[in-house]
């Protein structure tokens, strides 16, 4: 009988032990892995539904972070309207200023140098006292261009105009001059075409012409060489190089410095394009 107690009393001992031991093992997976072995259904539905919102929330905030029509309440109607205007007011402004007498000659950022190949020409000429030709030559080529400037207003104005919304959406959060790039992407060969008969009548217009042919003529005399130059081609790219830069010059402006958007859409569209920078 008392071997008996023994029995049954070191059973209970091996059944405890065993059991505490149990309760240690899955203390312990709880732990390290976060699964619960009392009640593992609860704990793989609760991991599932976990990993199920994480997967949908991470996207969402990764596109609302780089999507480029995050711009608030506008509508594409709006962000049309805005870019367009932007477009409008920077190349109504540069034709004008460009368009005076020493737009181009006076501004340092466009101003019309010597053409590259006849850079020797001007040393030359200058080291034999004639450098007042050179001046000269090299301002009659401004006023060429300041004539024919005006030329891009409606080129432009077409192209602005036939700008989609899709366009608009693209470049609205483009760097600096995105739209500049647009227009200029749009209409250079346009310009081209247009600006070389109207430069040609330029140059003869302002006696750019005769005073090249002068000039070069003198060159040729001095150094027995035989130079000759496209000066219409030279002249119609330079133009138009004049004009885009001042285009962006504006719309950079405009995107930068909230005191220079003034109409209310300009307000309205450039200020969502603050909040997403």
């Amino acid at each position: 009988m008392r071997k008996s107690i023994f029995i049954t009393a070191g059973l209970f001992l091996s059944i405890s032990t065993q059991a505490q031991l149990l309760d240690i093992l899955k203390s312990t997976v709880k732990d390290k892995t976060g699964i619960d072995l009392n009640n593992p259904q609860a704990t793989k539905g609760s991991t599932a539904a976990t990993t199920t919102n994480t997967t949908t929330t991470n996207p969402i905030s990764t596109s609302t972070k780089t999507s480029p029509l995050n711009v608030g309440n506008l509508t594409s109607t709006q962000i049309s309207s805005g870019l367009k205007e932007a477009l409008s007011v920077g190349v109504t402004d540069g034709v004008k200023k460009l368009a005076l007498t020493d737009g181009f000659l006076k501004n340092e950022a466009v101003k019309i140098l010597m053409p590259e190949k006849l850079r020797k020409v001007d040393m030359t000429l200058r080291s034999v006292g004639l450098g007042s030709l050179a001046d000269e030559g090299v301002k009659l080529l401004n006023r060429a261009a300041e004539d024919a400037v005006t030329e891009a207003a409606p080129i432009f104005t077409n192209a602005i105009t036939s700008m989609t919304i899709t366009d608009a959406k693209n470049i609205l959060l483009g760097n600096n001059n995105a739209a500049t790039s647009y227009l200029q992407s749009k209409t250079q060969s346009q310009l081209f075409t247009a600006f070389q008969p109207k430069v040609k009548a330029s140059l003869g217009k302002v006696g750019a012409d005769a005073v090249w042919k002068n000039l070069i003529s003198k060159y040729n005399t001095f150094t027995g060489q035989s130079v000759t130059t496209d000066l219409n081609e030279y002249v119609t790219t330079e133009t138009i190089n004049g004009v885009f830069k001042m285009v962006a010059d504006k719309e950079s402006g405009i995107r930068n410095t909230p005191a220079m958007r003034t109409t209310s859409i300009l307000q309205k569209v450039f200020g969502a394009q603050d909040a997403n920078r």
